[in-house]
């Protein structure tokens, strides 16, 4: 009967099986029957009540629950596991770190489908928290696993092959790149460091045009004299990381995917060419930390990429770390790109959400049609020119 009423169902009646000899004479006593019930046998509810209210003066929950002890409701609890549940898994789908890098929802389905860290909701939200906060550092600056674990978590060891946290963080970071999750050690490792961990400070290198900063650091001064030369220049994560600040930088700073629109830039403006830096593709831990470094010291940053599924992904991804705002990365430009251009067309690909635009990945995904930054190198070049004879910025 305890088990019956903890179900939340209404009870009106149970059967009772196995009985033996003493269980069947107790319930002949208890229910006055003048011969042994058989060894299975259905009771009316109503029945039990009319008995225990005669001999006890109760009914049949309340002698229950004296009996065996307080009588749940599994159902309502049920129903209340599941509202918890789905709220925690709203919470991550609707995180700010996944709001802004649409692919992240990639892993927030897988870890979904894997469930709760030893069915505990308390547990799987703490994890997933220590997970978006890696995922907010990232990339680094070069440091070993070890201290960035400590600094961000406050645990060297939080971040170490087999803990919990590492694995969703490198899923994560998969599903991020578009890449399959890594199955060795060398893969980890690659992966790490494609975020930035433990990775070479000197071989970790963006590509700038045209930054004029006003100190009077070896960083300052070398840059002003690429940018007087009219010419591109590579900047080390070493350089970036021992530069003193970022300060007479011109604003808006334009922000591009691939090298070949600075080279443009460069052979058509020379000198004049504006505030430029190249991701080259995805941004490695050199160039998120300059454009960062630039947004602190109150530049705008623009950017531009490709329009393919890969493109929108980065581009998300750069103006979520680094604040950048979208250049001509409407639907409306994707639409006139498509408009001019001519075949043989590739694949969008994998499309993931544009948070800028929410209409520029739905048109991707129905066209089907990847568009490289190239292809508008002359408007893309018009707003440099305009940019390097004029003071503010272009509204596209």
């Amino acid at each position: 009967m305890h088990r019956r009423f903890s179900s939340g169902a209404a009870v009106s009646r149970v059967t009772v099986s196995g009985l033996g000899e003493h269980h069947r004479a107790a319930l002949a006593d208890l229910l006055g029957m003048d011969r042994y019930p058989p060894s299975t046998l259905t009771i009316a509810v109503v029945r039990l009540n009319a008995v225990l209210g005669e001999i006890a003066g109760c009914d049949t929950r309340t002698a229950t629950e004296a009996i065996i002890g307080p009588i749940g409701d599994r159902a309502a609890e049920r129903r209340d596991r599941e509202r918890e549940r789905a709220a925690l898994w709203s919470w991550l789908a609707g995180h700010p770190v996944v709001a802004a890098e649409p692919a992240l929802l990639d892993w927030v389905a897988d870890v979904r489908r894997r469930g709760l860290v030893a069915g505990s909701l308390e547990d799987t939200r703490s994890m997933l928290e220590q997970v978006l906060s890696v995922l907010v550092a990232l990339p680094a600056d070069g440091r070993p696993l070890a201290a960035f674990a400590n600094d961000t978590l406050g645990d060297p060891h939080a971040l170490d092959v087999g803990r919990r946290v590492s694995g969703a963080v490198l899923k994560a970071l998969a599903c991020l790149y578009g890449i399959d999750p890594p199955s060795d050690a060398s893969e980890r490792r690659a992966l790490w460091e494609r975020a930035g961990i433990a990775c070479d400070s000197l071989s970790t290198t963006v590509l700038v045009a045209g930054l004029r900063p006003s100190g009077s650091d070896p960083f300052a001064r070398s840059l002003n004299l690429w940018a007087d030369a009219g010419q591109a220049c590579v900047v080390t994560l070493a350089q970036l990381v021992e530069a003193s600040d970022l300060e007479g930088v011109g604003s808006p700073v334009w922000v591009t995917e691939n090298p070949t629109i600075v080279a443009l830039a460069v052979q058509r403006l020379g000198k004049r060419c504006p505030p430029m830096v190249c991701s080259s593709g995805w941004p490695n831990s050199a160039a998120v930390r300059l454009l960062r470094g630039l947004a602190a010291s109150g530049r705008v940053l623009r950017y531009h990429g490709d329009f393919d599924g890969e493109g929108l992904r980065i581009a998300a991804y750069v103006m979520a770390r680094t604040g950048a705002l979208p250049w001509r990365m409407s639907v409306a430009d994707y639409l006139a790109a498509l408009a001019d251009a001519s075949g043989p067309f590739s694949s969008a690909g994998r499309v993931s959400d544009s948070p800028w635009d929410t209409e520029l990945a739905r048109s991707l995904t129905t066209h089907d049609v990847a568009i490289a930054e190239e292809a508008l190198a002359e408007s893309l070049l018009g707003d440099l020119e305009r940019a390097a004879g004029t003071v503010g910025v272009i509204d596209r």
